[in-house]
């Protein structure tokens, strides 16, 4: 495993970061791929154990059990200052907003809670996990760096935003003295690539750290053509984000297989493989044990410039779906 440090922070991280969206009571979320706590831990430990020390989950996550399996399974098979533990926070709700809860008092009730499935102290890495159009930016940077001031929280990271918007937002916290945001959790794969047109610049010029989800589509980059699982078949969020696209991405997934077999390797360590020339981190889900094996192998593969083009040159623009969407108002 390599190690790097994650944006302007001290936190070395793992190439790899495990997505733990997989695990928890799938009575209690929207997905009924999720895993039980026994099968979750299995995999964090074997995860640990290849050298995996960053973890990403939330507290939207199968109501928090997501969180509550993480914890758990961390406390009983790692040091706590060994990982680095990510988490996201959702915006106010509708009663929230009725109730006349304030940006800041909404974020310390939900580290407060996540602290509490967790049954730790602090959170290395606390994302803001969409943009709250209905909240001023101040109340929540103002809000996020009071819970580090109160030792709850090292970092700050967003995720589904657009440049601009973390580059306001930065700016208005280094002018204002909080906390600025280290890293970007956004959509970016091979077969969605429109991170590129200015959020990767930004990030560069400014050392944020990328640390994108769905690095494999939803298992779409992992498969070949005609292949299919319980999660492709089910996972409708991902449906609604690539079966639109799916004749001019099968291209680059044809591609992908095509330098699998040539290396004699995985192409979920193709696809990563070329992911970890762009980003920090990817975050990576996985629900059985040779899925997390496979993931880390990706670290050790280099592929040629010419491979990478190969890879890259089918690609045509996307429109924006899923959060990123709702978002663009």
């Amino acid at each position: 495993m390599e190690y790097l440090k994650l944006g302007n922070s001290d936190l070395n991280v793992s190439r790899i970061c495990m997505g733990c969206m997989g695990f928890g009571d799938a009575r209690n979320g929207q997905h009924s791929w999720t895993l039980d706590e026994e099968h979750s831990r299995e995999i964090i430990k074997r995860g640990l154990d290849l050298g995996v020390n960053f973890f990403d989950t939330a507290i939207a996550y199968q109501n928090g059990t997501s969180e509550q399996y993480v914890g758990r399974a961390l406390r009983d098979f790692a040091k706590r200052n060994e990982v680095v533990l990510a988490t996201k926070f959702l915006p106010r709700t509708d009663a929230d907003i009725e109730a006349g809860i304030s940006g800041q008092k909404h974020i310390e009730c939900m580290v407060n809670k996540s602290l509490k499935n967790l049954g730790m102290d602090y959170i290395d890495l606390y994302i803001y996990h969409m943009w709250d159009h209905r909240t001023p930016l101040y109340d929540i940077l103002e809000g996020l760096n009071n819970v580090v001031k109160a030792g709850k929280v090292r970092y700050i990271g967003i995720s589904n935003c657009f440049a601009w918007q973390l580059a306001k937002a930065n700016a208005l916290a280094e002018r204002e003295g909080f906390s600025r945001f280290i890293s970007i959790q956004g959509h970016y794969n091979l077969l969605f690539r429109e991170e590129e047109r200015e959020m990767a610049g930004l990030c560069a010029a400014d050392n944020i750290a990328m640390t994108p989800y769905s690095a494999l589509a939803g298992g779409r980059l992992s498969k070949r053509p005609g292949e299919t699982s319980r999660r492709l078949e089910e996972d409708s969020y991902a449906k609604g984000k690539y079966d639109a696209t799916a004749l001019q991405d099968s291209v680059i997934i044809e591609r992908v297989a095509e330098l699998a077999e040539k290396h004699g390797v995985t192409m979920t360590e193709i696809s990563l493989a070329w992911l970890l020339t762009k980003v920090t981190a990817p975050v990576v889900g996985a629900t059985k044990r040779h899925h997390i094996e496979g993931v880390v192998k990706a670290v050790d593969l280099t592929l040629s410039d010419k491979e990478l083009l190969y890879l890259e040159e089918a690609y045509v623009p996307h429109k924006l779906v899923g959060v990123m969407a709702q978002n663009n108002r």
